[in-house]
């Protein structure tokens, strides 16, 4: 006999999606107090959850400046809010078990098998604690540079006030920073342009935190093994591959361009264009005016900002993997071979419809919110696009529109933050209906394609 409340027993992704929400709507009601602000005025409710919104789902897109409008107990709860949005609630949860010495049910397992994006629960546990370790080791190790480096600017006491909330932002690829208090607000890290130590920390940060923790304990276990598992190689190659490819072509195009690199030096350009390049992957912050850019270098932006991270990492957009996938089928099919052959490893056919599911359900989101925001923003529909885009990839990056969203506009791309964190699958897992297996299959069909 069933028990009546066997029925309302959520699974693994339900919990994930409600957990994420129920620590939203918290950072939501301590940010609209008045303690929060600097002027202690009181923000105003949806203000106060699209931030949140924005710190869980390590995005970055702000309606008020982080640096001028909220006070340190305002900046603190979104700085913690970011670590557990980039870790997860369940790895921070873990964390408290791992103190109190608590065993981590089944149950627990295969949330957290949901939440880092792994195939089996074999060895999830110990992925955790290295996921932990890493992150808080690469977050002061980094603090530290950063107080160092700004200590010379702006004192010791807010050089390191100012390192530790940026390592933590960048390593979760959040983009939220408090230099408007320092050049100005929504400034972000444009005075630093062609700083090569505030350059090479943040980009390491952003790359780590990116590239996912699978990908940080192969390399780290990479001299005991001497091998890297087919998942890091590939995610290892797009990453590298898509930040030069992306400097090279942001050089280009914005080399010239008085509004963003022109007045730089040669090495400042170097930097800056480095530096545009990883930051679409996620990460939100900007050394230049984003605005100020080329139409080209915006959609070429767009482009990289919907790739995204890769799986298991503080970052959003498809993936890296996903991006792989789609060219190596491109290229199977073009030269009529049957199979995606990766690193002399053949990819299943679950793993290219679950590429192309991803990818399909992410354009379709997309596009319908552009569509709609069309029609209620009164922005041109490249900036639309881009903040669509980097609100669903958990980029951060904008050009300029996010204060003048409409409350439908605010709503929209809270809700899309909140489905690029979590992943289209997982919400769909979620909120559809239980799968059934399958009794029969029908016959073959075919149909002409091109």
């Amino acid at each position: 006999m069933k028990l009546p409340w066997k029925k309302f027993q959520l699974a693994p992704p339900q919990i994930l999606v409600l957990g994420f929400a129920a620590i939203i709507v918290l950072g939501a009601i301590l940010l609209s107090l008045p303690v929060a602000s600097a002027a202690g005025a009181r923000l105003p409710f949806l203000d106060a959850l699209f931030t949140a919104t924005s710190a869980t789902c390590v995005t970055g897109l702000v309606i008020v400046d982080t640096g001028t409008y909220f006070s340190i107990f305002g900046q603190s709860v979104i700085m913690v809010l970011i670590q557990i949005g980039g870790l997860g609630f369940m790895t921070m949860a873990t964390l408290f078990a791992f103190a109190l010495k608590k065993r981590i049910s089944l149950k627990e397992r295969l949330i957290l098998q949901e939440a880092m994006n792994q195939g089996s629960m074999e060895g999830i546990v110990r992925l955790i604690r290295k996921v932990i370790y890493y992150s808080l080791t690469i977050e002061l190790v980094a603090a530290i540079i950063f107080s160092i480096r700004w200590s010379f600017d702006l004192g010791l006491a807010k050089g390191i006030y100012f390192g530790v909330f940026h390592a933590i932002s960048f390593f979760n690829n959040a983009g939220f920073d408090l230099f408007g208090s320092v050049s100005g607000p929504f400034s972000s890290l444009t005075a630093y342009a062609s700083d090569p130590i505030t350059n090479i920390v943040s980009m390491g940060l952003i790359v780590l935190g990116g590239i996912g923790f699978i990908v940080l304990s192969d390399l780290l276990e990479y001299k005991k093994v001497k091998r890297l598992s087919l998942h890091s190689k590939v995610v290892l190659s797009a990453t590298a591959g898509l930040i030069v490819f992306g400097a090279i072509v942001l050089f280009m195009f914005e080399f010239s361009n008085a509004r963003t690199m022109g007045t730089l030096s040669l090495s400042g350009k170097i930097w800056a264009s480095l530096f545009q390049s990883v930051t679409p992957r996620t990460a939100g912050a900007n050394s230049i005016d984003i605005a100020g850019m080329r139409q080209a270098s915006q959609f070429f932006m767009i482009i990289l900002m919907f790739i995204g991270a890769s799986p298991g990492s503080t970052g959003g957009g498809i993936k890296t993997t996903t991006f792989t996938t789609l060219i190596g089928a491109i290229i199977a099919m073009i030269r009529g071979k049957e199979d995606i052959v990766l690193f002399h490893y053949r990819l299943g056919k679950d793993r290219i419809l679950k590429a192309i599911t991803l990818t399909m359900i992410a354009l379709f989101l997309i596009i319908f919110v552009t569509m709609v925001l069309s029609t209620t923003e009164d922005h041109s529909l490249l900036k639309i696009l881009f903040e669509v885009t980097s609100a669903f990839s958990t980029v951060g990056l904008s050009m300029g529109i996010t204060a003048d969203l409409s409350i439908v506009g605010k709503i929209l791309i809270s809700i899309t933050m909140f489905a690029g964190r979590l992943g289209p699958l997982t919400l769909a897992y979620a909120l559809g209906p239980k799968a059934e297996k399958e009794l029969y299959r029908y016959p073959e069909g075919k149909i002409t394609i091109g």
